[in-house]
């Protein structure tokens, strides 16, 4: 068991085992396998615990460093991120992916500890941030009228395809977009790794940034155009 997950375990023993009207999974949009994961985590399933984190840990700390100056500082809020979890098991109601829940609790606690570290004058300016006010992306590659109005006419290739492997297959290249990735404002950086590092469907990212599908790929488009632009530029 790793550090993290018994530090989860610890905090579990102290909060017994729900009654069955509480440990009752209602919610729709829940797989089978997500409301069979809940209902362990409800009885006090330590391997449960195990399976949660090894599956989103990372994935935590890479959104986290999007809001706070360094690794350490992301690991603590990971850390906070979990222990809420196990606190709020019983509130959860099911009406979003085990996956979106965890990740909307990060991102509130990772915004709230940005601005107790004063990385961000004001997270209102970060909120209110218009990705539509500015044309990085080519009007033209939107539908201006009619049912798709606002839509792509012409929407972002996948990341794989339009990379090619000897690319990433260089050590330098892997470097630079590593670097470049956590060069990203947070507005791009959090797209960037649910999208392409974790692999979340376009729905699922929306939701959890609370963002529309418009925003979603304008976001995206202007990351991996940041990332590519750094890639070449070290590359020579």
């Amino acid at each position: 068991m790793n550090s993290v997950a018994l530090t989860q375990t610890q905090s579990i023993e102290q909060h017994p085992p729900l009654g069955p009207a509480a440990s009752s999974v209602t919610g729709q949009a829940l797989t089978k396998g997500e409301r069979q994961l809940l209902a362990r985590l409800r009885q006090g399933d330590e391997r449960a615990f195990d399976e949660l984190v090894d599956r989103h840990h990372g994935g935590l700390i890479r959104m986290a460093m999007g809001y706070v100056a360094d690794r350490e500082v992301a690991e603590e809020v990971v850390q906070d991120t979990w222990m809420a979890v196990i606190e709020s098991l019983h509130r959860f109601e099911g009406r979003s992916s085990l996956r979106t829940w965890i990740f909307g609790i990060l991102i509130h606690k990772a915004k709230d500890r940005g601005v107790r570290e004063k990385r961000h004058t004001t997270f209102s300016a970060f909120e209110s941030f218009d990705d539509d006010s500015e044309e990085a992306v080519d009007p033209a590659r939107f539908h201006r009228s009619g049912e798709w109005a606002g839509h792509w006419a012409f929407p972002p290739q996948p990341w794989d395809d339009r990379t090619p492997e000897r690319l990433l297959a260089s050590q330098q290249a892997v470097n630079a977009m590593n670097e470049a990735i956590e060069a990203l404002p947070a507005t791009l950086k959090g797209v960037l790794i649910l999208r392409d590092v974790e692999g979340v469907d376009a729905k699922e990212v929306c939701e959890i940034l609370k963002i529309t599908e418009t925003n979603l790929y304008v976001r995206l488009h202007r990351a991996r155009e940041q990332v590519r632009a750094a890639i070449e530029t070290a590359l020579g």
